[in-house]
């Protein structure tokens, strides 16, 4: 199953060290590929570097991409983060 969804980054880090931290580790258990697409460039959201690379702000319009047998969970899970409450 392939999820594409647009989502504004809520929180009030924006996707910085720490957001990107916390996606990072919920993101560790899951079977899914998972990608974040901001102005043009493509992350592994997997990856806490690539993230810090897109150097997302709040308020930031953002495409989440999840590909993989359990894509409907993980679509949850980023959602939560940038909206700025972890859902687990």
């Amino acid at each position: 199953m392939k999820i594409r969804k647009k989502v504004v980054v809520k929180n009030p880090e924006g996707l910085h060290a720490r957001p990107a931290s916390e996606l990072v580790k919920a993101l560790l258990g899951v079977s899914s590929e998972v990608y974040i697409v901001y102005k043009g460039m493509k992350a592994n959201a997997k990856s806490i570097l690539n993230i810090l690379s897109l150097g997302v702000d709040p308020g930031a319009e953002v495409e989440v991409i999840v590909s993989g047998e359990d894509a409907e969970k993980v679509i949850e899970i980023v959602e939560g983060i940038l909206d700025g409450e972890a859902k687990k």
